[in-house]
C-alpha cells in the first residue's frame, strides 16, 4: 500500500518547452502540504515532449511517466494514468502551462474542510476569468448551456481541466472517449456532492492548443445523447453488509 495522498495526472500531447515549468510550479505549490506524486500521461507525443519528461524523471524522484504509443485522447489519458497512480486521491490538470498548480492546494483544502465524506466528493475548477479567445469562451459557455438543460448539470465550468476526485471512484465510473467533459454528472449520478472552486486561469505562452471548434462540436452531439443514455442506465447498489 502506498502512503501517498495525492496523484496529479497531467495528459500531455507534444508539450515540448512546458514541461520543466510545470513540474516546478506542481512541486512549489504541493510540496510540504501533501504527500504527493506527479503522473505525466505522453499521449503519444512526436515532439520532444516525452525527452523533457524523462530529463524531469531523472532529477525528481516524485515524477513518473505514462506513454501511449499512438494517440488516445485525453479520456484514455486519465485512465490509463489513474491506474499505474499510487495516491488515495487524484488531481488532473493540464499540461499547456495554463492550469496554476496553486489551485490544487485550494481545492484539497475545500475536500479536507467539506463537511462530505472525502470519497463522496468532487471538486471542480471553476475559471471565472479565463484566460482564451473571445470565440472559445463563447463555444464553451454555449456548451455549458446545453449540458445543464439536457443534463441538469448546474456546473458552472465542466470544461476546466482542475479537477479532484477519489482516484478508486473515478475508476469506477463508467468509461468512453471524452468522459472527462462529463465528470460532475457522473460523479452525481454515482451518489457524490459536486462542488466548483474559483480558479486561476492564464493564457497559453508555448505551444497550440489540441482541439479545434468543429471537431468538438460534432464529437459533443454524439457524446451528449450518450451520457445521456448512460445516465439512464447506470444502476448502483450500495454494500451495507458483507458476510463471509
Amino acid at each position: 500500500m502506498s502512503d501517498l495522498d495525492l496523484s496529479c495526472i497531467i495528459p500531455v500531447y507534444n508539450e515540448a518547452g512546458n514541461i520543466a515549468d510545470v513540474v516546478a510550479e506542481v512541486r512549489a505549490a504541493l510540496e510540504g502540504v501533501v504527500a504527493y506524486e506527479i503522473v505525466f500521461v505522453d499521449d503519444g507525443s512526436d515532439d520532444g515532449t516525452a525527452g523533457e519528461i524523462d530529463a524531469e524523471a531523472t532529477v525528481h524522484d516524485v515524477v513518473r511517466v505514462v506513454r501511449h504509443v499512438t494517440r488516445g485522447g485525453k479520456s484514455r489519458a486519465l485512465i490509463n494514468g489513474a491506474k499505474a497512480a499510487r495516491g488515495r486521491f487524484m488531481a488532473t490538470m493540464d499540461g499547456d502551462g495554463q492550469d496554476d498548480p496553486i489551485n490544487i492546494v485550494k481545492m484539497w483544502k475545500a475536500l479536507c474542510e467539506s463537511g462530505q465524506p472525502e470519497d463522496k466528493l468532487l471538486v471542480c475548477g471553476w475559471r471565472r476569468a479565463r484566460k482564451d479567445s473571445f470565440w472559445r469562451r463563447f463555444v464553451s459557455r454555449i456548451a455549458n448551456r446545453v449540458r445543464r438543460w439536457f443534463l441538469d448539470d448546474d456546473t458552472p465550468d465542466t470544461a476546466c481541466g482542475l479537477k479532484l476526485m477519489n482516484r478508486e471512484a473515478f475508476l469506477d465510473l463508467p468509461r468512453f472517449e471524452n468522459m472527462h467533459r462529463y465528470f460532475p454528472v457522473l460523479f452525481a449520478r454515482r451518489g457524490h456532492r459536486v462542488i466548483s472552486v474559483p480558479v486561476i486561469h492564464r493564457p497559453r505562452n508555448k505551444g497550440v492548443s489540441k482541439y479545434g471548434t468543429l471537431d468538438r462540436l460534432w464529437a459533443g452531439i454524439w457524446d451528449l445523447l450518450g451520457v445521456m443514455w448512460i445516465l439512464k442506465r447506470m444502476r448502483y447498489s450500495e454494500v451495507t453488509e458483507e458476510k463471509d
